[in-house]
């Protein structure tokens, strides 16, 4: 009996009273709450909550992810992304129940809204038809999602009962064939501009964007180039000149970058990230819940745009002694710590009777922190109101250059797209410029490298990371060390402050199936090693 209902709250429509205003309380059928354009723009609102912007869930936040992975630490193991990053995690951890349920739970939410989008009375079709590419978007990226992490799982379009609820796993790459086969129809269905209001809902270009992320992720190099192209030629968006001012209230909210939009609109627009990035600092409202790791600090190049390990103008222990020294720019727009300026006060981690003293439980374990989504503006508010970009036109130039490089097809405007990202951030393009003599002899390792560390540091802190570590099969190699803070030398030697140990296993690159979902579902199988 128990697991007969573990499905159908899975799976039913009705179990969550906050999923949906209904216009009548009363209402005891589907009909009878779901009936106009009012009801389908809620069903919009909370299907995108859950899974992008439900700003009460630290599991969830895209700025939080990062504590997944070698960029970054997350101090608190409920939030489910501290045993992610040090890899202790197996088949019991209640991290992949937790997102695995969510999928599913939505899944059969958008399968029965989908199914029923001719009950609600609208009298424009061309508006039931948006609202039904909307929810298709959704669907897919729940598939999305659900194949990087698992790989093989239960796939249907149709509304769930118990017997199709406990279907077998279809495998994943039948899964995306279906999806990269049928985005264009969904796609062709959605308004090309961006809306005036609800403009986190998908419109054509961010709907693409979206499936050029996870062509990408699935190594179907040819289509990331083509989404990303036909984007870049639409010429709907462009980067802001000032790198800094998108991640506060300097331009938020008045740029032409950000393509997918974070939803505030379903929960009255209220931001946390000071409170959840932020230093503890005089306000009391800073938590440090997630924090940048030394790994991420040395990845930031110098101002020419070479790593710091083969600088001839300082060496690397300069660099690690002093991070802001000749660096890339985007290093001081995303990290503050230890010497820094913050609020008008030098932040002091050593300082035992500071709130900012590394080994106190807000304060950061590393001795740094993100200035990215940190408006001082918010330092002594219980909210605020930034907007955020899940999906930047940065990265689809990055896509579109990482997308040729796989390819071995480098050319011009790939290189363009490098040069674009490079020179907005500020570095010395003199130097830094790709199309100059000295990359002329690059190797196609050589390319890789440089596109996967210009992709981490201009997304640092953007919940990217770990999903990146994952597809380039690199975490076994960044995953298997100790998570390192703040670098100070001690008896001429350099130390790191260490945080904690950290493990990856080959089997890791795919997330276990929980025990009770193996229960539910004789027909998932548990992934190898679990």
């Amino acid at each position: 009996m128990k697991n007969i209902i573990y499905v159908l709250v899975l799976f039913t429509l009705f179990a969550c009273e906050d999923y949906l205003d209904k216009t009548d309380p009363n209402a005891t059928t589907f009909v009878e709450f779901f009936n106009d354009e009012g009801d389908l723009r809620r069903v919009v609102y909370s299907s995108y909550r859950d899974v992008f912007t439900n700003n009460g869930s630290h599991q969830t936040n895209f700025y939080l992810k990062d504590g997944k992975s070698d960029n970054a630490y997350s101090r608190i193991q409920s939030h489910y992304h501290q045993n992610v990053g040090n890899g202790n995690f197996n088949s019991s951890s209640r991290d992949f129940l937790y997102y695995y349920e969510l999928h599913m739970k939505h899944l059969g939410r958008l399968n029965t809204f989908i199914a029923n989008i001719d009950v609600p009375y609208v009298e424009d079709e061309s508006v039931r038809q948006r609202y039904k590419s909307i929810l298709e978007g959704l669907r897919f990226w729940h598939y999305f999602e659900l194949t990087f992490r698992w790989g093989d799982v239960p796939f249907t379009l149709e509304p769930a009962d118990l017997d199709t609820a406990r279907k077998p796993a279809t495998p994943k790459e039948d899964i995306l064939d279906y999806l990269f086969s049928n985005y264009e129809e969904i796609a062709n269905n959605l308004p090309k501009q961006e809306y005036a209001t609800d403009k986190f809902m998908f419109n054509h270009y961010s709907f693409k964007a979206l499936v050029m992320r996870y062509a990408l992720y699935n190594n179907r190099y040819a289509l990331a180039a083509k989404l990303a192209k036909e984007i870049m030629d639409s010429q709907a968006y462009e980067l802001h000149p000032e790198y800094a001012d998108l991640f506060n209230y300097k331009a938020s909210s008045n740029n032409k970058e950000f393509i997918m939009h974070y939803n505030r609109e379903s929960y009255s627009g209220s931001t946390y990230t000071f409170r959840d990035l932020g230093p503890h600092f005089r306000t009391g409202n800073g938590q440090s819940y997630v924090v940048p790791l030394k790994s991420l600090v040395d990845s930031y190049w110098t101002l020419q745009g070479e790593p710091i390990d083969n600088s001839l103008l300082h060496s690397k222990k300069e660099y690690e002694l002093n991070p802001s020294l000749n660096r890339d720019p985007r290093y001081s727009a995303s990290i503050i710590g230890h010497g820094d300026i913050f609020y008008g006060e030098e932040i002091d981690i050593f300082n035992g009777n500071n709130p900012m003293y590394y080994e106190k439980e807000r304060a950061s374990a590393s001795g740094y922190w993100f200035k990215k989504f940190v408006d001082e503006a918010d330092a002594f508010k219980g909210s605020g109101n930034m907007e955020f970009a899940l999906l930047r036109y940065a990265e689809v130039l990055l896509t579109y250059a990482e997308a040729k490089i796989m390819l071995n097809e480098i050319d011009p405007l790939a290189k363009s797209a490098i040069n674009d990202v490079r020179r907005r951030a500020g570095l010395d393009m003199t130097f830094a410029d790709v199309t100059l003599p000295t990359y002329g002899a690059y190797t196609n390792d050589q390319w890789v490298e440089l596109i996967r560390n210009e992709r981490r540091v201009e997304l640092a802190g953007e919940g990217l990371r770990y999903d990146d570590i994952i597809r380039w099969k690199i975490a076994d190699k960044v995953l298997n060390k100790p998570a390192l803070g703040h670098t100070m030398e001690v008896n001429g030697e350099l130390q790191s402050i260490k945080i904690e140990d950290r493990s990856f296993k080959s089997n890791n690159y795919l997330w276990p199936f929980h025990e009770n979902t193996l229960r539910v579902n004789p027909g998932i199988k548990q992934n190898p090693g679990y």
